[in-house]
């Protein structure tokens, strides 16, 4: 008889998954009201029913396993259906209406695995949904005409918007694309943009003009798609985060210099309505979940 697989414990799965996005268990056992030690006792019972170390030490910090990084995408899948079934079953179907708006780099990269389980949760909540530029999405928030923004972090977000974590950005250019023969021949560098204001072609702009190296604007969109068709064209180079990376581009940031990263931040208007809070666990779970996120360290 083949043997029956351990269940692993629902519990332990969630301090689990909340000490990774909190990136402290300490942290996660002030959330769920428990002692540190009573976490670190779950994450000892998790790696014992899997049979391996889900976490390892660097230095002073925790960081994941392969085991723990394989376990983590199961684990938030687990406890999404977990809780989905949890309030069918005691009749806690949220009811109303959310406004949601993303920044067009995760409109398609991050709004399926959002809107998805949502919907699947609360089908009696309805959901209407807008993908477009950050400076949009700023104006139709301060008008209220929606109740939650997925969003670059700029200068300009209000203090009560959070901060869910950074993504490094990268010079994106065609795989053809040869920017060293270019540097080496003196040319200036090719640029596709979106029109000013813009955060990335402002920090392209800066790091370029920083390092002494000459630019050009040559192609100017409105638009995301249009910025990724002129680059996979070969019109020129772009300055983005890796999030939704259309197939047939890569990095050039071997060859060009550093432009660090950008924040990633949710902005609400009302924390306490039951469906935006809901709504705003799933992006953050989202967020923290891809890839391309620079890790939290763990403590």
């Amino acid at each position: 008889m083949e043997k029956i697989p351990v269940s692993l414990d629902s519990d332990a799965l969630r301090s689990f998954v909340l000490g990774i996005e909190c990136g402290s268990f300490a942290l996660a056992a002030q959330q769920l009201c428990r002692s540190t030690s009573a976490v670190s006792a779950q994450l000892k019972k998790l790696e014992q029913q899997c049979g391996m170390a889900l976490v390892t030490k660097r230095g002073r910090h925790l960081a994941l396993t392969p085991g723990g990084e394989i376990l983590l995408s199961y684990a938030r899948r687990l406890l999404s259906l977990n809780d989905e079934a949890w309030r069918a079953v005691r009749g806690e179907l949220l009811q109303g209406d959310v406004r949601i708006g993303m920044q067009e780099d995760f409109g398609e990269s991050l709004m399926p695995g959002i809107l998805g389980p949502f919907s699947r949760q609360h089908p009696s909540v309805r959901i209407s949904a807008r993908v477009d530029r950050n400076q949009p999405l700023l104006q139709a928030m301060a008008e209220q005409s929606l109740d939650m923004a997925l969003l670059w972090q700029g200068d300009n977000l209000p203090a009560q918007s959070e901060l869910l974590g950074q993504t490094q950005l990268a010079w994106i250019g065609a795989q053809e694309f040869d920017i060293r023969g270019l540097l080496a021949r003196g040319e200036a560098i090719p640029l596709v943009m979106f029109e000013a204001p813009c955060l990335m072609r402002t920090r392209a702009l800066s790091v370029l003009e920083q390092a002494g190296l000459d630019w050009r604007v040559v192609f100017t969109s409105h638009s995301l798609s249009g910025v990724w068709a002129a680059v996979q064209a070969g019109l020129g180079i772009t300055l983005r985060s890796q999030i939704g990376l259309p197939a047939g581009l890569h990095t050039l940031n071997a060859q060009l210099p550093a432009v660090g990263s950008m924040g990633i931040a949710l902005w609400q208007h009302n924390a306490n309505d039951a469906a935006q809070q809901m709504l705003a666990q799933l992006t953050r779970h989202a967020v923290a979940g891809y890839l391309p996120l620079i890790k939290p360290t763990l403590k």
